[in-house]
Order: C-alpha cells, then sequence, then structure tokens
C-alpha cells in the first residue's frame, strides 16, 4: 500500500498534447493512423514561463492538405464498402495534423503509439483494436522524424509525399515506405531537363529541411559533373525571416542566371514569391519540384508576370471518381477540423455566441449600438448550408489531383497489405513453420512483411504499385505554367519522365508545346559565357566557375573542331590550320614547276642560252682554220662551248616537282659543267700567263741589246768613224728569235682540263655512294607551305664539291689577270678577266640573295646565278671573236695577230692572238727600236 501511493504521488505527466484529429476506431478490427499538415505552422506562443506549459497550437490553415485527409477519409470509406477488398473487416482512422512542424508530427507519432493524448515511452496504454500503419507525416523532415520513431517499434510507414533521398537508408528507416517518387530521380530529371536546353548557368533555392537540402544536393551532384555551374545558392528559412528574404530577391536579381531550381514546399516558398512580385523580379524561368509545382498556394492571381513558363516535375495524376462529391458534402459540425475549414473557407463562425461577441464589438467600434438585426442572427454567423462548389478554391479543385492520388494509393498499399495477412492459409504463412498472423492480433513486424511485399493494381486507373526498397517507380510528368484566356495560370503537360527506362528514353518532351516567360516560344539561353565556336577554346577565368571563359583564337597551325574545346589540337606535320582554325588543311605543297610563268622564262632563258652556245660552236665550227680559231687550242675552246651548254640545260633540272634522281643529276651536272668550264679557262689562261712571261723576258732582253748597240754607235761616232752601224751579236739576235714562250703546249692545256674535271667527277662519285642528295619535305621554313626542295645529303661533300670549283675559277683569273697586258688587235687574257670578274660577282652576290628567300624563289635564285654566270663567261670570253669572225674578217689574219708597234714610253707590248709565232715577233721588234735608235737617221 505505502509503495502505491508513493508511487501515485511522484509519478505524473509533464503535460498533454494538443493535437487536432480525426478519430473513429470503435467497433473496428483494424485501425490505420495518419498524418496531415493540415496547418501551416505552429502558432506562437508568448515563452511566458511562469505558467503551465501547454502544447502549442496551429495556425494557418491549408486547404490543399486538408483535400489530401478528405481523401485518406474517402479512401478507407470505399475500402469500407468493398466486397473484393478486406470483405470482413472495417477500418478505422486516427488522424492526426503535423502542422507542418517536426514537433507536432512527433506528438502525433507518440500519441498514435501510445493510444493516449500523452506519450508514455514503450507502453500503448489503449485496449482498442490494432494499429496497421502511418500514412504520413507530410513533408520529408516531418517523415524523418516520425520514422526514426516508428523504425524502433518495427511499425510500418507508408509516405505520401516525402520524397527526400535519405529515406533510402533502410539501416535507419527499415520501416519507411512511400508512395510518391524518390527524389533521387526528380533531381536527375531536372538535371537532364537543364543539360536537354543547354543551360550551364543555373540558381539554386532550397527550403531549409532535409527534403530541400538533399534534393538541390543530388541536383548540383548531377550538373556539375556535366559541366554546369551553380551561379547562387540559397536556402530558405523555415520560419519567414524577411531580412533573408530580400537578401535572396537581391540574389536572384543581380545575377545573371536565368534559370532557377527550386526544391521547396509551397509553404515555405510562398513569402519568396510575394516579395518576388513586389520588387517585379520579371526574366526568370523557374524549374519546380513536385511540392509546389501544382500548388494553388503558389499559382495564385497576380503571379504571371514572374512565374509564367515554369517547368517542373509533377507525379502521376489521376481522377478518383466519387472524391469531389465527398469533398462537397462535408458536415460542418462532425468535428473541429471541419468546423475550422468551413470557417475559414467562408469567413464566418458556427459559433453563435462568439458571432454575437464580434458582432457586439463591431457594433461599439462604429455608433456604440447594436442593430436589431445583429440581436437576431448576428453578421458572421454560418449557416452551414453555404455552397463550396460555387467558391471553386484549390480544396474542391480535383483537376490536378497528383499528391492527393499518392494519398490514395497510400491508403490502398496499406488494405491490400491487411488483405493479405488476412487471407493467409495457415501453414503457408511467411513466419516460422508457415504460420500466419492474426488481423485481429498482429504485431507490426508482420504486417511489415505485408506491406513491404505488396503487389496491386489501383481501381479505376489500373496503374500496378509495388515496391522495390520501398521506393515506387520514378514518373513524372512535366508540366509547363501556362497563361490561359482569363490570365490564369494553367498546367499543360508537356512530356514525361521515367526514372525506370533506359537512359535514352528517360526523357520525352515537346519543346514546340512550352511556353516560356514572357510568352517566348525560344527557350532562354542561360549561361555565363557564350560557347566557345570551333576554332576557339576556353579559357578559365581566374577564381571563376568553370562555366565563366574567355574564347581564346587557336593559334596557328592548332585547330578546334568542336564547340567549347578545352584544348586546341596541333595539326600534323603535312597539315595546317585553315583560316577559321577549325579544320586541317593539307598544306599547299611548294616548287618551282615549269608551267608557272616564273618556270617558262627560266627555261626560255636556258634554251635560248644553250642555242647560243651551239650557234657560237657552229661559227667556230666553221672558221676552224682561221687563225683566231686556232689560236690558243680550237678543241679547247669547243670543250668550253659543251660545258656552258651543260650549266645552261642543268639549271632546267632544277625545275619542276623535285625528285631523288633530279637533286642528284643537278646537283652533280652543275658541279662537273663549272669543273669542266673553269678548267678550259684555267688552262687556256695558264698558257697565256706563260707566255706572257717569256715575252716579257725576251724583250728585257731586245732592249737590253738595243742599248747596247745604241752605246757602240755613239763609241764608234765619238771615234770618228760616223758612217759605221754597230748591230748585235750573233749570239743576241738568235737568244731573241726563240725566247722560251711555249713551255706548255696545246697537249698540256687539254691534260689539265681532263684531270681537273676529273677530279670533280671522282669526287662527285664519292658523294653519290656516300650521301646523295635527295628529296625533303620543307615544312618548317613556312608554316603553311611544304617546299619540296632538295637536301644535299652532306654539307662537308657540298662544300668540297662547291670549293673546288671556286678553287678553280680563282686558278683561272689569276692566270688571267697576269696575262691581261698581252695586248693586241685582240686580247684573250682580257677577255677571261673580264669573264672571271662576272662570275665572281654573280656568285658573290648570289649568296645574300639565296639565304633571303625562301621556296620556290630559292631555287630560282640559283638558277639566276647559273644562268647570269654562265652568260657572262661566254659573252666575255666568245662574244669578241665572234665579232671578228663575223663582222671583221679582214681582222681574221695572219698578220693583223702581230704585235702593235710599241709604245713610247717603253712598256712592254705584245701579241695574244699569235704567240705562234712569238720568236719572228721579238727580232723585228729588236730590229726596228735598234734602227729607231739610230742618230740622225
Amino acid at each position: 500500500m505505502n509503495i502505491s501511493i508513493w508511487a501515485q504521488s511522484t509519478c505524473k505527466l509533464k503535460a498533454k498534447f494538443n493535437l487536432n484529429s480525426y478519430k473513429n476506431v470503435e467497433k473496428k478490427k483494424v485501425v490505420i493512423g495518419g498524418m496531415f499538415p493540415v496547418h501551416m505552422r505552429v502558432a506562437s506562443s508568448g515563452g511566458n514561463t511562469s505558467n503551465l506549459p501547454v502544447s502549442s497550437g496551429c495556425d494557418g490553415f491549408n486547404f490543399r492538405t486538408f483535400r489530401w485527409t478528405q481523401t485518406m477519409l474517402f479512401a478507407i470509406s470505399e475500402i469500407n464498402q468493398r466486397e473484393d477488398l478486406l470483405p470482413n473487416t472495417d477500418l478505422g482512422y486516427v488522424i492526426y495534423d503535423s502542422c507542418f512542424t517536426i514537433s507536432k508530427a512527433v506528438e502525433g507519432t507518440l500519441t498514435y503509439l501510445t493510444g493516449q493524448d500523452e506519450a508514455v515511452p514503450n507502453y500503448r496504454c489503449g485496449n482498442g483494436p490494432p494499429l496497421a500503419t502511418l500514412v504520413g507525416a507530410g513533408g520529408s523532415d516531418l517523415s524523418i522524424a516520425t520514422a526514426r520513431i516508428l523504425g524502433l517499434y518495427h511499425f510500418p510507414q507508408v509516405s505520401y509525399c516525402s520524397t527526400c533521398s535519405a529515406l533510402n537508408n533502410k539501416f535507419q528507416f527499415p520501416t519507411f515506405l512511400r508512395t510518391i517518387p524518390n527524389d533521387l530521380h526528380q533531381s536527375r530529371a531536372m538535371a537532364q531537363l537543364v543539360l536537354h536546353f543547354g543551360w550551364t548557368w543555373v540558381g539554386t533555392i532550397a527550403a531549409d529541411d532535409d527534403y530541400g537540402k538533399y534534393g538541390i544536393k543530388d541536383f548540383k551532384e548531377q550538373v556539375e559533373e556535366a559541366g554546369v555551374c551553380i551561379s547562387f545558392s540559397e536556402t530558405l528559412p523555415k520560419v519567414s525571416k524577411p531580412e533573408v528574404i530580400q537578401n535572396i530577391v537581391q540574389t536572384v536579381v543581380e545575377s545573371t542566371a536565368k534559370i532557377i531550381v527550386v526544391f521547396s514546399s509551397d509553404v515555405d516558398l510562398s513569402p519568396l514569391i510575394g516579395e518576388l512580385l513586389r520588387h517585379n523580379v520579371t526574366n526568370r524561368t523557374w524549374i519546380a519540384s513536385e511540392a509546389w509545382v501544382t500548388s494553388a498556394l503558389i499559382s495564385q492571381s497576380g503571379v504571371n508576370s514572374v512565374l509564367s513558363g515554369t517547368l517542373g516535375f509533377g507525379v502521376k495524376k489521376a481522377d478518383i471518381p466519387g472524391l469531389r462529391r465527398h469533398l462537397l458534402n462535408l458536415d460542418p459540425y462532425a468535428d473541429a477540423l471541419t468546423e475550422e475549414f468551413w470557417e475559414t473557407l467562408f469567413n464566418c463562425t458556427l459559433d453563435y455566441s462568439r458571432a454575437l461577441r464580434m458582432a457586439k464589438e463591431r457594433a461599439m467600434g462604429v455608433n456604440g449600438t447594436l442593430s436589431r438585426a445583429a440581436k437576431g442572427l448576428p453578421d458572421g454567423l454560418c449557416s452551414g448550408s453555404e455552397s463550396v462548389a460555387q467558391l471553386n478554391n484549390t480544396y474542391s479543385d480535383v483537376s490536378q489531383l497528383r499528391i492527393t492520388y499518392s494519398v490514395y494509393k497510400a491508403v490502398y498499399a496499406v488494405a491490400h497489405a491487411l488483405h493479405n495477412l488476412e487471407h493467409c492459409e495457415e501453414g503457408k504463412g511467411p513466419f516460422v513453420g508457415g504460420s500466419c498472423a492474426n488481423i485481429t492480433n498482429f504485431e507490426p513486424w508482420q504486417l511489415m512483411y505485408y506491406v513491404k511485399n505488396v503487389r496491386y493494381k489501383m481501381p479505376n486507373t489500373g496503374e500496378e504499385i509495388y515496391f522495390e526498397d520501398g521506393d515506387i517507380e520514378g514518373f513524372y510528368d512535366i508540366i509547363n505554367w501556362q497563361v490561359n484566356g482569363n490570365g490564369e495560370i494553367s498546367y499543360v503537360t508537356v512530356g514525361h519522365y521515367n526514372g525506370s527506362a533506359a537512359p535514352e528514353e528517360k526523357m520525352h518532351i515537346m519543346n514546340d508545346s512550352i511556353i516560356w516567360n514572357n510568352g517566348e516560344l525560344e527557350p532562354p539561353r542561360s549561361v555565363c559565357s557564350e560557347n566557345c565556336q570551333p576554332g576557339t577554346r576556353k579559357g578559365i577565368r581566374q577564381g571563376e566557375p568553370v562555366c565563366c571563359f574567355d574564347c581564346i583564337p587557336c593559334a596557328d597551325g592548332e585547330i578546334s573542331n568542336t564547340t567549347n574545346a578545352r584544348e586546341c589540337i596541333l595539326c600534323s606535320g603535312d597539315d595546317w590550320s585553315n583560316i577559321a582554325h577549325d579544320a586541317c588543311v593539307p598544306k599547299i605543297i611548294e616548287f618551282l614547276a615549269f608551267g608557272e610563268p616564273l618556270g617558262i622564262t627560266l627555261i626560255v632563258i636556258s634554251a635560248f642560252g644553250a642555242l647560243v652556245t651551239i650557234a657560237v660552236g657552229v661559227v667556230f665550227l666553221m672558221h676552224i682554220g682561221t687563225p683566231l680559231v686556232k689560236a690558243n687550242d680550237a678543241l679547247l675552246s669547243f670543250l668550253l662551248l659543251l660545258s656552258l651548254v651543260v650549266t645552261f640545260l642543268c639549271s632546267i633540272v632544277f625545275l619542276g616537282e623535285p625528285q631523288n634522281w633530279s637533286c642528284m643529276t643537278s646537283q652533280v651536272a652543275l658541279a662537273l659543267g663549272f669543273a669542266l668550264c673553269l678548267s678550259c679557262i684555267m688552262g687556256k689562261a695558264a698558257v697565256l700567263m706563260l707566255r706572257a712571261r717569256a715575252l716579257k723576258k725576251a724583250r728585257a732582253k731586245a732592249r737590253a741589246a738595243a742599248k747596247a748597240a745604241k752605246a757602240a754607235a755613239e763609241a764608234a761616232a765619238n771615234s770618228g768613224s760616223p758612217d759605221v752601224i754597230v748591230t748585235s751579236s750573233n749570239n743576241d739576235i738568235a737568244a731573241s728569235d726563240k725566247p722560251e714562250v711555249d713551255t706548255l703546249t696545246f697537249g698540256h692545256q687539254r691534260a689539265m682540263a681532263a684531270v681537273a674535271t676529273l677530279i670533280q667527277a671522282v669526287a662527285c662519285t664519292v658523294w653519290l655512294i656516300i650521301l646523295p642528295p635527295h628529296l625533303v619535305k620543307n615544312t618548317a621554313a613556312q608554316n603553311v607551305k611544304i617546299i619540296l626542295e632538295c637536301d644535299e645529303g652532306s654539307v662537308v661533300f657540298i662544300c668540297c664539291i662547291f670549293g673546288y670549283d671556286i678553287l678553280l675559277a680563282l686558278l683561272a683569273f689569276i692566270f688571267a689577270f697576269i696575262a691581261r697586258k698581252l695586248e693586241d688587235y685582240f686580247s684573250e687574257a682580257k677577255c677571261m678577266t673580264f669573264g672571271m670578274l662576272v662570275f665572281f660577282i654573280v656568285w658573290i652576290s648570289f649568296v645574300p640573295a639565296y639565304l633571303s628567300t625562301r621556296g620556290k624563289f630559292m631555287v630560282a635564285v640559283q638558277i639566276f646565278a647559273i644562268l647570269a654566270s654562265s652568260f657572262g663567261l661566254l659573252s666575255c670570253i666568245f662574244l669578241p671573236k665572234c665579232y671578228i669572225l663575223l663582222a671583221k674578217p679582214e681582222r681574221n689574219k695572219e698578220e693583223l695577230m702581230k704585235p702593235r708597234p710599241k709604245p713610247k714610253d717603253g712598256s712592254s707590248t705584245g701579241t695574244s692572238a699569235s704567240l705562234a709565232t712569238a720568236a719572228t715577233d721579238v727580232n723585228a721588234s729588236f730590229a726596228s727600236t735598234a734602227i729607231d735608235d739610230q742618230p740622225g737617221n
């Protein structure tokens, strides 16, 4: 007794819950629980700590969620009337208002579990019918709170609108199921929608709860992996804070993102929409989650300018026959929630005393007296017969039954699970030993088995419902907010998304059916930076998202052939970028072709030079017996002409597309041609040089003899014998008659030319065998061209080969220069000297010109140098001879080949054309000098 009295005096409840509810459990076999956010928020309390704490009430009646509540009542009533579903079982219900608040949802859950209006953990104090399942509890954050509690007892929970992906975790929420798709599907659908329209610059707004946070998180992961950037990410407060809402509006206004994705309930989003309307924020396209895409709380009159063109995802909708009649036939006096609904809907009160009191307060505020009408029937009193249908508000609107249909499916899922449990055959049951559960006394975990494995078809629609890990298939309608003829928002289905389909078949959308913000038919663009076209690459801006970039043109030789290329592609060695830098095109192959004007010109000049040289040879051949042609070896002259023909014609081999054979032929022909030419000139000049030196020595002796004779004559005169003529001795005259001018004969000249040319031929042969010239493609000289040119093969060999030619040219020039004073009517040494000077001038000028040119003009310069030097040698050496042979034949005589009279200054003179008669010339000169020097005669 003492213990009992002590327990009664010390154990007491702290407080009782204050819950709005529907209850019907009397004489029912099974009770189904429900939880709906009929109100939008908990009423604020004064925060007074001096009074007994009481559970807060709720305010902000929500007609949409009240329709969900009535749908559950309608579904239970419909199931109770069916003969094929639970025919022997009447379902009861206990439905609580969660007030869209976690604390109220927890209160309702505890109350439902204990069977009392207070929480007694781990005890059920009620003795009524067994509890089946909780249908609810509204938003995702509410269901998370209730699912943690229900999961402790393995108590089934079927949600109709909790889509948060966090509820996938069966370790934390083992008994949670839902008849609405998982937000993972919706996040992927939103991401695919963004990618479908090419939007890369998107803003996000999420409610400050699990639904918003997880939904936006999954969406961001999907789009950022695909290269989409988030311009801003804002969070809506659960309790409206004007300064936070203002900041969000300011962010939306300042952002350049035209697409804004919103994961939020209609209750949380409503304050932001109002603020956007006040700031007239237009030109934005909103992507709506299923929680507000068809909400009448959001799509009120006046939001067209802000929200027209909105795209969103709505869960499956369906018509529910008989529901509208049920919604309209409410008894306003049935219970407290229905009374509040009626009073809020018609802005009146069903309580006569309260209506009278309100009428008195209004009258006192106006004139201090109460009207007679108010004394009879006060203003503001509901009659209870008002027509709900005439108001046409969101409660009675059954055109978009989406969440409502989800509630309907959830109730039917519980009913079918109970039906399977009730009709279990003993011995074939799912439990130990094939046992079955008793419909009148079962454990929650037993029903959980049936709910988890239920498979049924919905009446009227025929949709088959089943759960996979507690979820149903992810099917959504894509909804577009369009303004109808009355200026009101209408929800137009423009496509659908099926998360269970193959990747390429998940989304079907009719682009032409969408009307965008401000009535536009073309989808908006939402990019931080415009796409980089082919030919450019993306240059990331430092410190900014990757979607914000500059388009940098590709460098020469690089291309990009895709939009928004990250890097330019380097063209291969034989290709180059086109003008647009979007394709690699073959480089221009350049060589000096035969058919182009420059090539034709060079061919004509080369052929002309060869023909002129041949003509000179013909002229010489015709006059081969004349003294001028015979002088200084006619055969060597013909070899010189032959070499000039070779140099003229080898220049043609430099033209055309280079080949390995042409590279070898042109270089070797040029080297051998000049070697033969220069060796012939060197042979001729060597003979002239030696003869000039011999003649000079002979004349020096003659002058000495003349001086001696003169001295003898003067001595004789002085001795008185003036008639005596003194002459030189026989020995002196004999020496003067045969000066040594024929040291090198014609045979020696020919041998010199042959040996010099043979040396060059041997060197060229070695060159061709070891490292021959060959064709190369020069891609480095000019970017846009491939220059086909000849590679010499070896720099050492090419220097040796043409260095040898230069050596021959220097020797020929030196020999000719020394013999230049052999003057006569025709001086061949001077012609050779001038010819070699022209040769050197041409090739010295060629070097800088060659090095300063590229491509085919290098070949042209080389050919011009060959032709110029060949023409110089031909003109300087053979033109004077041809002039005498053709124009002055009278000078082509033996006597005219003799030396001219000696100048009075006593300088050495002589002939170069008839030095074969040098001894006679010397004697004549000597005699003439002796006679001229005789005094007095």
